[in-house]
């Protein structure tokens, strides 16, 4: 490898016997193969790669978690930056500050944090990367009730195209500061976090509320209400989904279709009693299943059925609300998805609104619903198929979406979707950014912003 600093880190070329191993990303769709990898330990070995890369011409993909699906399409040769040993999390519970590696799962983040009754707003599979998650926005249970994962982002260890390795913070480069909290991977390589963390759990309540799929349409369009009267304390989202063969779901109701309604108590439990006898009188569920949950097993509730290894294809929208059309178009589409797949809405406001939309460069709105379309699957056979119903979901929905945009860790491929939509009025200062620290466009394996000429 050319460069000026040695290399801590693991090489891995396509004639090591891991060399398929270390190419294999979480997604099961994603059969690239990278000209070299390196398993990167420092800043350091990151720029020492990045140089590497820049001598020898080849393009630039960089991996935490693995979710990500923008080396798809990549010719082989690639060097595959591979941030992964790079994990450990560190924190300061007296301050509530946590340091996080760019390589580290929200599994590690929230294992570290919650040994002292902390948390971030993350996402909700605990096997994805928070680098990737956060560069993009990052929302999940915990962000109605704090923010989106951006909105806690102290600072960050940047890795710039030219190699230089400095720290983006409210104080020191606040325009890249401004611009990596939602602009996604276009600026540099984060090799660590700092986050805000608040006191949460251990333990949490869980409640589901679990209309059968021949009411859909009806549950869907009560969530509006239903939502809009939720104390600040209470989280939680709609789901269309199949019943999972949960402890709290009764056994005669494991994998039937229909909508679900989670409830997540963050508080007092009488506001989470409020809110969870309003959707039983509301809803006359087929079920309601209730139980106290660690904060860490409700981050890792949806594991199961997006294992390392699944077949994915994900689209995502905003609405503004839910009416009467929007539901019996999702009540339709619903009703015809494999058991694996699901569509997810996170209702935006509380704490997600009370942030000024120009306050960071994320593209989607901070308010109304955002909408995840997501079709999973484990046999290949049934990739074209999958991927169909959730280009068609997304298709349908669209004319009601909020802008024609979507929420950019929700793209599977930018089809139907360019970048000047994803940040519609950040476009402008996001390429005068990007001029400023990659004027030559180094990083664009991604939604990819182009410098400003």
């Amino acid at each position: 490898m050319t460069s000026t600093a040695p290399l801590s880190g693991q090489v891995v070329l396509p004639s090591d016997p891991g060399y398929d191993t270390a190419r294999a990303m979480w997604n099961g769709r994603i059969d690239h193969h990278p000209g070299i990898i390196v398993r990167c330990t420092t800043p350091d070995d990151v720029a020492t790669a990045i140089g590497h890369a820049r001598a020898e011409g080849l393009e630039i993909a960089v991996r935490c978690g693995g979710h990500g699906s923008w080396t798809a399409t990549l010719a082989d040769g690639f060097l595959l930056l591979d941030l992964s040993p790079m994990n450990r999390v560190e924190v300061d519970p007296e301050r509530r500050i946590a340091r996080c590696g760019g390589g580290a799962l929200l599994a590690d983040l929230d294992g570290a944090t919650q040994a002292h009754g902390l948390a971030v707003p993350a996402g909700t599979v605990s096997n994805t990367g928070v680098g990737g998650l956060t560069l993009g926005g990052g929302w999940g249970w915990l962000s109605r009730v704090h923010g989106m994962t951006i909105d806690n982002l102290l600072s960050a260890e940047v890795v710039l195209a030219d190699g230089r390795i400095v720290r983006a913070s409210a104080d020191e480069h606040p325009d890249l500061f401004w611009a990596i909290r939602g602009g996604g991977g276009n600026f540099g390589v984060v090799t660590e976090f700092e986050y805000r963390l608040h006191p949460v759990g251990p333990m949490v309540q869980l409640d589901m509320v679990f209309v059968e799929q021949a009411r859909a349409a009806e549950a869907l369009v009560a969530a509006e209400d239903l939502h809009a009267d939720w104390p600040a304390s209470v989280s939680g989202g709609v789901a269309c989904i199949c019943a999972p063969p949960a402890p709290f779901v009764p056994p005669e109701h494991h994998f039937a279709p229909g909508v679900a309604f989670l409830i997540v108590g963050f508080g007092d439990p009488a506001e989470q009693a409020v809110a969870v006898d309003a959707a039983v009188r509301r809803l006359d569920p087929l079920f309601h299943g209730s139980t106290p949950i660690p904060y860490v097993a409700l981050q890792q509730m949806l594991d199961e059925a997006a294992a390392p290894g699944s077949r994915s294809y994900t689209k995502g929208l905003y609405l503004s609300e839910l009416t009467d059309q929007v539901a019996k178009e999702l009540a339709e589409r619903t009703a015809v998805r494999s058991p694996l797949s699901q569509v997810l809405l996170l209702r935006f406001d509380g704490a997600i609104a009370a942030v000024p939309d120009d306050a960071t460069a994320f593209g989607g709105v901070r308010t109304g619903w955002a909408v995840a379309i997501e079709a999973l699957g484990h046999d290949p056979a049934t990739d074209d198929a999958e991927r169909d119903w959730a280009r068609e979901t997304w298709t349908t929905l669209r004319p009601f979406a909020s802008g024609a945009g979507g929420y950019v860790n929700l793209i599977t491929e930018q089809e139907g979707v360019t970048v000047d939509v994803l940040y519609p009025g950040k476009l402008d200062r996001l390429a005068a950014i990007k001029a400023e620290y990659d004027p030559e466009n180094v990083f664009h394996v991604n939604a990819n912003i182009a410098p400003a000429s």
